[in-house]
């Protein structure tokens, strides 16, 4: 069993300049943009502008900032204090995922009801990371 942990490694050395363009790439690695905010407007514009709906977070002390996160970024996963890494059909108990979307709606065709209704995860965490276990 290996434990794969992304760590962020700071300095004049280590941070290399974003392009505003690069906030919108899907790095599928440990790799990860961070962009420092003025305040929670500021970081709830720039999810609505590069987010991919899909998954979001905030590390905060201030409960009234993680709640009004929670209400206002419109994600399929909202975090509080814990990993994205979280959203995993397994880890919310719906099996092996066979897809991802980041639609709010995603059939086509006749419709029930059950195809109607779509999804909001909110993960509350003590900073709580997720660790991915490799085996092979």
């Amino acid at each position: 069993m290996q434990l794969a942990l992304a760590q962020l490694q700071a300095g004049p050395a280590k941070v290399v300049a974003v392009k505003a363009e690069e906030y919108d790439d899907e790095f599928l690695s440990l790799d990860l943009n961070v962009k420092i905010v003025s305040d929670l407007d500021d970081a709830i514009a720039h999810i609505r502008e590069h987010g991919t709906q899909h998954s979001d977070a905030i590390l905060t002390r201030d409960m009234r900032n993680a709640q009004r996160f929670v209400n206002e970024v419109d994600s399929s996963a909202v975090y509080v204090n814990a990993s994205t890494r979280f959203t995993d059909g397994g880890q919310f108990g719906l099996g092996a995922e066979v897809a991802v979307s980041t639609q709010k709606l995603h059939a086509r065709g006749p419709m029930g009801l059950e195809a109607l209704t779509t999804y909001k995860w909110i993960g509350i965490g003590d900073y709580t990371i997720s660790c991915v276990n490799k085996t092979g």
